[in-house]
């Protein structure tokens, strides 16, 4: 007998990577040398100090237990502690942190802790998926307002329009930027915080990537007066620690929506493995370690090698100033599935067509810095002889 789906998940947005997907795997299954620019996952190991403190702690049974559905105590004074010395953020490690299982997890469940059915979530175009994943399971209304390279890929938040704005529940933001590397800048910030005020939505503000960077430190919202009562701050361990299949985030700010965010974690799931959240702790005190700071060192030089490759190409490229993404512009007169396809079936190299992300990322495409330098320049050179 056949099982038909729930019509939530059939409301769900289609995965527009289908096919560049089946062309990855038909190259790899006939032996040739594909390089994958395509998911954002670290290839370099976690650092060893954080893997001794796991492996310290897995071997202490009092580990072996349900945790806590907020968090570890310790884990979060010392997220309290990073945000303070990163930012200078003051929090309440008891009322206004909480632990996650990766920052997707608390992304995609705070729409269940805040969103009716019904009710309207505002969505960055283009934008990690997860924003509209989460949205719609809950049964939100998603309202995509646009981003653009014009404006440095930040919402212009006076053409939303006004009765969109007032029927708003929750609002999604992403500073630095999944897929285009933009970072925002304190004074917009202040405006979002006005913004979220003048209309009681609730900002989620996915930041990821604030420890990925190569010039200026990007800054929190939560650096701005009064931000506490409006916003929600997602952190991750995974890009900036290498830690991507551990599994470990946090969310910080409104006291309120963390609570009902954790009343559905209570309800769904048990909470992240108390050795895990050790070695967190680990990781959180060592963030100026020698093997973390490496990190951006080496995402930088990745960085240069791509950009100047492909601008000799004759391609249009932004240099970023944060996260391990580079935001390319699709050769004049292709769409980005095609410019995909063509770079995968011509070079064997994978990158994400920018509409994947949402309408507005079309006529772009993003290549992930996860792979070594030689394999950086030998992806250029293939690229290089396509002729568009």
């Amino acid at each position: 007998m056949g099982i038909r789906r729930a019509d939530r998940l059939l409301r769900l947005p289609p995965y527009l990577f289908v096919e560049i997907d089946r062309q990855r795997k038909h190259a790899l299954e006939s032996g040739r040398d594909v390089i994958d620019f395509g998911i954002g996952d670290p290839d370099c190991p976690t650092p060893a100090f954080i893997v001794d403190r796991m492996v310290e702690a897995v071997r202490d049974a009092g580990n072996h237990r349900y945790p806590l559905g907020r968090g570890m105590a310790e884990f979060r004074r010392a997220v309290a502690d990073f945000l303070g010395r990163r930012f200078g953020i003051r929090l309440d490690p008891q009322t206004e942190i909480v632990t996650l299982i990766g920052s997707k997890e608390g992304l995609g469940h705070l729409p269940l802790a805040v969103v009716d059915p019904g009710d309207i979530v505002l969505i960055p175009d283009p934008a990690y998926p997860v924003y509209t994943g989460g949205a719609t399971l809950a049964g939100g209304v998603c309202h995509r307002f646009p981003l653009s390279a014009r404006n440095g890929w930040l919402p212009v938040l006076d053409e939303i329009p006004l009765e969109v704005r007032a029927q708003a529940k929750l609002m999604f933001l992403n500073y630095p930027n999944n897929p285009t590397a933009a970072c925002a800048s304190l004074s917009f910030f202040e405006k979002v915080v006005e913004f979220a005020r003048e209309y009681e939505i609730l900002i989620a503000q996915d930041a990821a990537y604030s420890e990925v960077h190569f010039g200026d430190r990007p800054v929190s919202i939560l650096q701005v007066e009064g931000a506490k009562d409006v916003c929600v701050e997602f952190h991750s361990l995974s890009k900036t620690f290498n830690m991507t299949g551990w599994r470990v985030g946090f969310a910080a700010g409104n006291a309120d929506a963390l609570d009902a965010l954790v009343s559905v974690k209570d309800n769904i799931d048990s909470g992240v493995f108390d050795a895990i959240q050790h070695a967190g702790v680990e990781a959180l005190r060592g963030i100026d370690h020698p093997d973390v700071q490496r990190q951006s060192a080496r995402c930088r030089r990745r960085r240069d090698v791509l950009v100047t490759g492909l601008r000799s190409a004759g391609w249009e490229v932004e240099t970023p100033e944060a996260t391990f993404y580079v935001w390319a512009k699709c050769p004049s007169g292709y769409d980005s599935m095609k410019v995909a396809s063509r770079i995968l079936e011509e070079a064997d190299v994978v990158v994400i067509p920018g509409v994947g992300f949402g309408e507005c990322g079309e006529g772009f495409v993003r290549f992930a810095l996860t792979v070594g330098e030689d394999k950086v320049r030998e992806a250029v050179r293939r690229i290089a002889r396509i002729a568009w």
